[in-house]
Order: C-alpha cells, then sequence, then structure tokens
C-alpha cells in the first residue's frame, strides 16, 4: 500500500503538504503536478502526520493514518488564548490532596492528551505507569526516605544536606513530604539508551499536568522520588519497569485540598535578543 494517496478531486496542488512536510519526503513539481513521494521516501517518513493536519481540503491520507482516525480542528485556537494563558499562570505545585480518588476514566483521559506532545523523530517510545493504591504509594515514599538515610552521610552539599535532614525528621514524625499523601502517583519512563527519552518523557509529562490542572486536578512533579527510583535498588525493583527502562519524571497527583485566588510575582524575565 502506498504511503498516502491524493484525492485529486479535493486537491488545490497548492504545494502546502510539500512545503511543510518535516522529512522532505513530498514534492510537488510545479502547480499542474500533484504531490508524490520521493524515491525510498517511506523508509523516510516519520508518521508525524503534519501533511494530514495543514491540508485544508483533506485531500491527503496517509496509509497509518485514515482521516476518520484525525478528527477536525474546532473553531479558532486563538479565541481561547486569553483561557489558556490563565490556565498557565494559575498552575500551582499541588501539596495537600483531598482524600478523593480520581476515576481511571480521567486518569486515562489525561494520558491520552499527553500522548500528543512532541517526541524527537516522532518516535512516540514515551510510557507509564500509574498507582492508583495510596498503601502503594506509601511504600515507594518510604523507600525513597530510605535511600536518603543511606546517602545523607556522603553528601556535601550543605543546602542537599539540609532538605534531606527535614524530609527524613518529617517521615519519623508521621509527615510525608517525599509524595505528600496523594492518592496518585504517575510515572513516565522510557529507553535509557534512547537519546532524546528525558526531553520526551518531561514533554509529556508536562501535558498532563497542565491538563490536570485545566480538569480541576492538582499535581506537583516528585523530584525526591525520581532521583531514588534510579539510584536505590529497592525501589527500582518495585517500580517493575520493562528490562532496559529508566524513570524519567513523576507526578503526584488528585484533588486539591485548598483552591488559590491569586497568581503569584515571578522574578522578571532574563532574554538576550540577537
Amino acid at each position: 500500500m502506498s504511503l498516502f494517496t491524493i484525492d485529486q478531486e479535493k486537491c488545490r496542488r497548492d504545494g502546502i503538504c510539500a512545503a511543510e512536510c518535516p522529512s522532505k519526503i513530498i514534492v510537488q513539481k510545479d502547480r499542474k503536478s500533484f504531490p508524490s513521494l520521493i524515491e525510498n521516501g517511506e523508509a523516510l517518513c516519520i508518521n508525524c502526520g503534519h501533511c494530514v493536519a495543514v491540508c485544508p481540503y483533506s485531500a491527503l491520507t496517509l496509509s497509518a493514518m485514515p482521516l476518520d482516525a484525525c478528527p477536525p480542528v474546532k473553531g479558532n485556537l486563538a479565541d481561547d488564548a486569553e483561557l489558556l494563558k490563565q490556565c498557565l499562570m494559575t498552575r500551582r505545585s499541588i501539596r495537600s490532596y483531598k482524600a478523593k480518588v480520581v476515576s481511571q476514566k480521567l486518569l486515562k483521559e489525561l494520558i491520552d492528551v499527553a500522548r500528543y506532545a512532541p517526541t524527537a523523530h516522532n518516535m512516540q517510545m514515551v510510557n507509564w505507569t500509574v498507582f492508583q493504591n495510596p498503601e502503594d504509594i506509601q511504600k515507594l515514599a518510604a523507600m525513597t526516605v530510605d535511600f536518603m538515610k543511606i546517602v545523607l552521610p556522603v553528601l556535601t552539599d550543605e543546602s542537599l544536606i539540609g532538605r534531606f535532614r527535614r524530609v527524613i525528621e518529617a517521615w519519623d514524625i508521621g509527615i510525608d513530604r517525599v509524595l505528600r499523601g496523594a492518592p496518585h502517583l504517575i510515572v513516565v519512563h522510557g529507553p535509557a539508551d534512547e537519546f532524546f527519552s528525558s526531553t520526551d518523557c518531561a514533554s509529556a509529562l508536562s501535558y498532563l499536568e497542565l491538563y490536570a490542572h485545566a480538569k480541576g486536578l492538582g499535581t506537583c512533579w516528585a523530584g525526591y522520588f525520581t532521583v531514588a527510583s534510579n539510584h536505590h535498588e529497592p525501589l527500582t525493583k518495585a517500580l517493575m519497569l520493562p528490562a532496559g527502562h529508566k524513570c524519567f519524571g513523576a507526578v503526584m497527583l488528585g484533588y486539591p485540598r485548598y483552591r488559590y485566588y491569586r497568581i503569584p510575582k515571578r522574578n522578571d524575565v532574563f532574554v538576550t535578543w540577537r
């Protein structure tokens, strides 16, 4: 089957698909010709769908993604720009959660949206592990504290030593400052030997947490846990990731206990214009 097909009745031969193809495998000789594939183009296609998405007339179909699997964009995105801006500026790192669990349906929706985050060469090798049992999450937090206790004597950074000590002291009196008693923990992982895995996973996790905020949920990046997950063998085993995979990030997730009413000031931006 051909990599793509052109509906010649719909195609206006405007060359947009060729101009936008990231791999430059679509060519069009002139305005009288229809778009075509370069020699061996199939092997160079990354199946990003740019050609499908950019055609105003739905004239091009990729063999890997029929048009009915590619819903049309609704309305003008600029109409919602202010709402999106407020969503981005009001996201907070939530450290106090209600005991209420998030439905698996909503958790699946968050991950479904996050899979649209960009990945290098459209590899889409981001993987997810979702912990839904608060007792399991508590065990993961305990393992993270164990890791802190082990490495504390060999740390040299005074700031880090102070932070670790506070977390350990809090844990010893029953206060979880690692995973904050969140009802859910979402771990993102991918092949450890893929050069862009860390970037791809961080991008996907950012998509997830921003959409979670839009859905009334709260998140917080689990930094202590993420570090421990890749250096503390008991915790690494507990995650049961596929062979060759590494945890590149995690977020606590749940319903915020408190509501926020102001947007705190941030530092002035540092930018160099060239």
